[in-house]
C-alpha cells in the first residue's frame, strides 16, 4: 500500500498533468518540425524510447503523409511546451494490475499473461497541436465547402473533399499530430520507466517494462478494404473507435502475426480496462474497427451538476485506489457514473464478434489532469 502511493506520488511529481501543463523534455522548434516528420523515430534517436518500442506501436509509430509545413505557427507554439505532458479530461496514467486472463496464449504472447502483474496504461494525444490543427482545418474546411456546394446540418462536421487542396494538407497536419501523439506517449513511457527503475534500484529492461501496444483512437487512415469482393483504397476515419485488425494482417506487428492486432480500452477512473485483439469478422463488418472505451453516459455537464468530486475520490480511496488529480473539480466528470459500464460495452463488441478480449486489467493508482 505504501509503495503504491508512493509510485503514484512519484509519477505525479514526474509526468506533467493539468490544462495546459508544460512539459520536462526539451524540445526546439527544429526538434519540433523532426518529431512531426519523423514520429516516434525521432524519440528513439533522443533515447526517449526503445527501438523495439517502434514495433509495437501502430503505423510503428510514424505517419509518412505527415508534413510540417501544413500544421500553423499557432499550434506549434502550442506543442512546443507540451511535449511528455498528459494534460486534462478523460486522459490519464495507470498502473494496473492483471485481473482475468481470457485468452492465454494471446496474453502470453504480449507478455502479460500472468494474474497480479503490473502494467501501466497511458491514454493520453496530439494535446494543444493537435486541438490547434482541428480548429484550423475548420475553418479552411468551411470555405471549402462553400466552394464545393457541399451542405452538411452541423459546423463541426466540416469537410473537404480528399483529393482536394484543402483535402492534403490537413491529412498532411493530421498525420504530423498523430507523430506528435506517438512522441508525447512515448516521453511519458520513458518518463513512467525512469519513476519505476529510481524506485526499485531496477533498470526498465531488469523490469521487463516493454510496450505492449500504442494504438490510436481519433484518426483518419488510407487503407485497403473489400467492398463488394472488390479491394478499394479507402480513406477510414476512427473517431470514438480503435483498429483492430485481425492475425496475419500485413499491417500488424511480426510478434502479433498470429494472434492479431492487440486493442487496448482504457475504463474509467476506477473501472477495470481491458487488452483484446481484432478478429477477421471485424475487416468486413467494420473496416477492422472497434470501441476505445465505454463511451459516454452522462455529458460533462450533467457529471458535474449530479456528482460530487468530493465523493468520487473519497469512494475510489475506499476501493483501495491511489489516486493524484491536478484538477480535482474536473473529477466529476469523469466518475464511472458519467460512463456506460465498460465490460458491457467489450461483451457487446464480442458478441458482434469485432473483437475478442484477452486480459482484464484492475488500476490501484491513477494519475489524472
Amino acid at each position: 500500500g505504501e509503495m503504491k502511493e508512493k509510485l503514484a506520488e512519484e509519477m505525479f511529481q514526474k509526468i506533467p498533468v493539468g490544462v495546459g501543463r508544460k512539459g520536462e523534455i526539451k524540445c526546439t522548434e527544429d526538434d519540433l518540425d523532426r518529431l512531426l516528420a519523423e514520429g516516434v523515430d525521432w524519440a528513439v534517436e533522443k533515447g526517449l524510447a526503445w527501438p523495439e518500442d517502434r514495433d509495437h506501436c501502430e503505423e510503428n509509430g510514424r505517419m509518412d503523409m505527415a508534413d510540417p509545413s501544413f500544421v500553423s505557427k499557432r499550434a506549434k507554439k502550442r506543442g512546443l511546451k507540451q511535449l511528455g505532458t498528459l494534460g486534462a479530461g478523460n486522459h490519464y496514467a495507470e498502473i494496473q494490475i492483471v485481473d482475468e486472463v481470457y485468452d492465454q496464449n494471446a496474453a502470453d504472447t504480449m507478455g502479460i499473461g500472468k494474474v497480479g502483474q503490473v502494467c501501466i496504461m497511458i491514454h493520453t494525444g496530439s494535446r494543444g497541436l493537435g486541438h490547434q490543427v482541428a480548429t484550423d482545418a475548420l475553418t479552411t474546411m468551411e470555405r471549402a465547402m462553400s466552394k464545393d456546394k457541399i451542405e452538411l446540418n452541423d459546423r463541426q462536421l466540416s469537410c473537404a473533399r480528399i483529393g482536394s487542396r484543402e483535402g492534403k494538407e490537413y491529412l498532411a497536419g493530421m498525420a504530423s499530430a498523430a507523430n506528435f501523439a506517438w512522441v508525447n506517449r512515448s516521453c511519458i513511457t520513458a518518463l513512467t520507466r525512469k519513476v519505476f527503475a529510481d524506485m526499485f534500484k531496477r533498470t526498465p529492461e531488469e523490469m521487463e517494462m516493454h510496450l505492449v501496444y500504442d494504438v490510436c483512437h481519433n484518426i483518419a487512415k488510407v487503407e485497403e478494404h473489400s467492398i463488394g469482393g472488390v479491394m478499394k483504397k479507402l480513406l477510414v476515419h476512427r473517431k470514438g473507435s480503435t483498429r483492430a485488425f485481425p492475425p496475419y494482417h500485413p499491417n500488424i506487428p511480426k510478434d502479433y502475426q498470429s494472434i492479431g492486432q492487440p486493442v487496448l480500452i482504457g475504463g474509467t477512473m476506477g473501472t477495470c480496462s481491458y487488452v483484446l485483439v481484432g478478429t477477421v469478422k471485424g475487416m468486413t463488418e467494420t473496416f477492422g474497427s472497434t470501441c476505445h472505451g465505454a463511451g459516454r453516459a452522462l455529458s460533462r455537464n450533467q457529471s458535474r451538476k449530479k456528482l460530487d468530486h468530493v465523493q468520487v475520490l473519497e469512494r475510489l480511496k475506499n476501493d483501495g485506489i491511489s489516486i493524484r488529480v491536478a484538477s480535482p473539480m474536473l473529477v466529476a466528470e469523469e466518475a464511472p457514473e458519467s460512463y456506460k459500464n465498460v465490460t458491457d460495452v467489450i461483451d457487446t463488441c464480442e458478441d458482434a464478434g469485432i473483437s475478442r478480449k484477452v486480459v482484464k486489467l484492475r488500476p490501484v493508482a491513477v494519475i489524472k489532469g
